[in-house]
């Protein structure tokens, strides 16, 4: 029996507050939650979904084993030499500060999940929706959404609510946590100057060189558009950098990627006034201004997505929601954006080519050498894969009318 196209074409599944990271030719996407009649339903942790920038394929769900975290939302993922390291996050029974990772790179085809609990030093306090620099081998978190006991309480936390009973407050955080990998430790560094940026949730991170760089996010009921960098060697934070020029409108669930040496991708989020964004902008560190892209299709709005940087200078936008989380929780997407943000090799464009236009030159490409050939069956399929959705999508689109009528 023929296998069926649309297993072949199979796609993760739609979520929001999830993790992602790429290391190698894949992309691997772990966590989050959806919305099923009203209720967040989080994704079962022992589930890791593997796409294929080659061939443009997701492969079928892989099942995970080991010391599995809980299934959470809003935890924070980073990739150090094949290691996803999973922090923070939030379930049934709360928030998160326990550290969990897994090989990618591994030889069996078993992905194992491996607490780790035989670090040195104090891990940060429980918390979601932070964000991670990774630098030197470490990782870097700042801020997030969470709890303290009355006395842990300082001037990195912005008191939100209070449970006087067992003296627990929840706020917002601006405090800086490393984690060295290499020797299990956890520390605080020493700021040794300039001014931190305001406690927050829901902001996002992105390293250029050895500055860290954090944009928006959200505080009690503000949202903001400010850029800070902290100087991972020095310690010292840049205060409120000055833009000139437009700059984008304040929001928080957005995602921050570095591009090239000296430029930052910003796409998405949800605005001050409620309202998914679909904008795309990028920062040059050089002339220290925003360029807004037009070419966008403001049709596709994302927030609590994830943003990957792809080998070749693309952006890929995996999840999210199209609607507003707080009051319209039904809109989780797992179609995956690729944003093209510089010219594609001279090689990738040929590939391209062949890959589009296979119908025609059948006759040809089988006497291409076997290391091309390779090459081309893959944009083959993931050409074929992308065509084979896009008419899904039509075809969904033309049925929903349908019924609407």
């Amino acid at each position: 029996m023929a296998a069926d196209p649309a297993d072949q074409f199979c796609v993760a599944e739609e979520r929001s507050g999830h993790c992602a990271v790429v290391d190698g030719n894949f992309l691997y996407v772990w966590g989050g939650y959806v919305s099923i009649e009203e209720n967040e339903v989080y994704l079962p942790s022992d589930e890791l979904w593997i796409y294929d920038m080659d061939s443009g394929l997701w492969q079928t769900m892989h099942l995970m084993e080991g010391e599995l975290p809980t299934s959470m939302s809003g935890s924070c993922g980073a990739s150090i030499n094949g290691k996803l390291y999973i922090f923070g996050g939030f379930d049934d029974k709360g928030y998160s500060n326990r550290l969990y990772y897994v090989n990618l790179r591994t030889k069996t085809g078993t992905y194992r999940w491996k607490k780790i609990t035989n670090f040195k030093g104090q891990p940060p306090t429980p918390r979601d929706k932070l964000s991670c620099w990774v630098y030197k081998n470490r990782l870097i978190y700042f801020g997030g959404y969470g709890c303290r006991k009355h006395n842990e309480l300082s001037d990195c936390f912005d008191v939100h609510d209070a449970f006087w009973e067992g003296q627990i407050f929840w706020g917002w955080h601006n405090d800086v946590h490393v984690f060295d990998t290499t020797t299990q430790t956890w520390s605080q560094p020493t700021i040794r100057g300039g001014e931190p940026p305001q406690p927050r949730a829901a902001h996002t991170c992105a390293v250029l060189g050895n500055k860290g760089y954090i944009f928006g996010g959200r505080v009690l009921q503000t949202r903001m558009n400010d850029l800070h960098c902290l100087n991972l060697d020095t310690w010292t934070w840049s205060g409120r950098i000055n833009i000139s020029g437009e700059k984008p409108r304040d929001r928080s669930w957005h995602t921050l990627t570095p591009i090239g040496d000296d430029r930052l991708f910003l796409f998405g989020g949800l605005s001050s006034d409620n309202v998914p964004l679909s904008d795309g902008w990028i920062h040059s560190i050089a002339t220290n201004g925003w360029k807004q892209l037009t070419h966008l299709p403001k049709s596709r709005p994302r927030l609590w997505h994830t943003a990957c940087l792809g080998q070749e200078g693309e952006v890929m936008v995996f999840g999210g929601s199209k609607d507003d989380l707080l009051f319209m929780d039904t809109g989780h997407c797992s179609d995956l954006l690729i944003f093209q943000t510089q010219p594609y090799s001279l090689l990738r464009l040929c590939l391209d080519c062949i890959g589009k236009n296979s119908a025609l030159l059948e006759n040809q490409i089988p006497c291409l050498p076997s290391k091309l050939l390779q090459e081309v069956l893959k944009k083959i399929t993931f050409w074929a894969a992308m065509t084979h959705r896009q008419e899904r999508k039509a075809e969904t689109e033309r049925q929903s009318q349908l019924h609407s009528t």
